[in-house]
């Protein structure tokens, strides 16, 4: 079979040696894909948001299953376009993508549905939204209302902090023209908890945990993912139930009852609270890095699982018993700005699973060419031993200007 991944990132490297494992794959293409993934796949050099050649290439080589990585893909309605071809892809529609695309979509559809998660008002006026922040408690979550690659986040502090970050969204437009979400502050342990879903069907994944700040110790800013692991021991079987049966079937019945039923990867952003567990955010793909700790369990055929989901199916899925972790090393500066193009050494030498991320070959050397540039997984018998590991591994790579965290995972010892 011809497979197509349309994506770039960790999670789309993740997805390819994924489908790599499976004797089905017989060629796998990448679109536009990157240096580490071009070891495993053909790339091709499409950008992911351009449909019309994404279409076009699937129809010329028969590509017969296509996977979609990055939401920019979604919300362009790639999955729409292709459907209309009578082609084979993973991942919903861009009706089903709004649980993503806006955080008002998602709130209103959980308050209608009665699906925990934090109150919370929507506003496109400044001066309406920073009265709302002095009526209530602090610190207040402020959430650009569409996509804004994982930084249209902000947990404010200080009214000041407020003010310029409402600025930023609603005057400034730093993401674009939308609105702010404003929501309550929740307070616990947070965890994502990816699932398989076709329809009324959901399917888990390993319930994994994602590392937002930029530093060791959960200091400085927000980025788009310093590691993550897998298992969690702070929660428990019947916390996963409880949020399966609340949650993540909840909502997928109540796309298809909203007339845009979902196909591909519910990503819940869930929290763990004194209050029981509730929502921070959906993704409408898989989550990245946990994609990269979680698909390294899969035991499944890949071909097999995102074939069923693609026929909107249930998929038969089985994982590995193993802890994974890890760890991103970024680009200094990161999430700020940063310099491209310094060489990166000894990545061959590293006896763990290395996704590239932000990289680039230059005159026939491996160099940065992002803010997160590559992660390393480790897979171990338990947590401990996969997060030393891990870090043992990181010490094999030679480059000047790249940084890591040496806490991933480390919450879970508390436990």
């Amino acid at each position: 079979m011809k497979v197509l991944v349309i994506g770039s990132g960790g999670r789309c490297h993740a997805i390819v040696e994924a489908l790599s494992r499976s004797p089905k794959a017989e060629k796998i293409y990448c679109a536009p894909g990157n240096a580490g993934i071009a070891a495993l796949a053909e790339c091709v050099a499409i950008k992911d948001t351009d449909v019309e050649g994404l279409v076009a290439f699937a129809k010329e080589n028969g590509v017969e299953l296509t996977v979609v990585g990055p939401e920019a893909a979604l919300a362009v309605g790639v999955v729409d376009r292709f459907r209309e071809e009578g082609l084979k892809i993973f991942g919903p529609t861009k009706a089903a993508a709004e649980i993503e695309a806006s955080k008002d979509f998602a709130k209103r559809l959980m308050v209608k549905y009665d699906v925990p998660t934090a109150a919370y008002e929507t506003f496109s006026d400044f001066e309406a939204a920073m009265a709302y922040v002095r009526r209530g408690p602090l610190p207040t979550v402020l959430k650009y209302d569409g996509l804004a690659a994982g930084k249209g986040v902000v947990i404010a502090q200080t009214y000041e902090e407020a003010e310029a970050t409402l600025r930023d969204m609603l005057l400034d437009t730093k993401f674009g023209e939308g609105r702010v979400v404003i929501e309550d502050f929740l307070e616990g342990e947070e965890f994502s908890l990816m699932c398989f879903v076709a329809g009324h069907n959901v399917v888990p994944m390993p319930v994994a945990q994602d590392h937002k700040r930029a530093y060791d110790n959960d200091e400085g800013p927000n980025t788009g993912g310093m590691g993550a692991y897998t298992e969690l021991p702070f929660i428990t079987e019947e916390d996963k139930a409880y949020a399966m049966q609340n949650i993540m079937q909840r909502v997928a019945d109540a796309l298809v009852a909203e007339g845009c039923p979902f196909t591909g990867v519910l990503y819940g952003g869930l929290i763990k609270t004194k209050n029981g567990i509730k929502v921070i955010e959906f993704n409408a793909r898989f989550g990245d890095p946990e994609t990269e700790v979680v698909l390294p369990r899969l035991e499944s055929d890949a071909v097999d699982v995102f074939m069923a989901v693609a026929q909107n199916c249930a998929p038969e899925v089985k994982w590995s018993e193993k802890a994974t972790l890890g760890v991103v090393l970024a680009s200094k500066g990161y999430p700020g700005s940063y310099d491209k193009g310094y060489a990166i050494r000894g990545t061959e030498c590293v006896d763990a699973k290395v996704y590239h991320m932000g990289t680039a070959i230059k005159d026939g050397e491996l160099v940065t060419a992002g803010g997160r540039v590559m992660i390393v997984v480790a897979e171990a018998d338990t947590l401990r031993e996969a997060q030393l590991k891990a870090n043992a591994e990181i010490a094999k790579i030679e480059c000047d200007n790249l940084f890591y965290r040496k806490d991933i995972g480390s919450k879970a010892f508390k436990y």
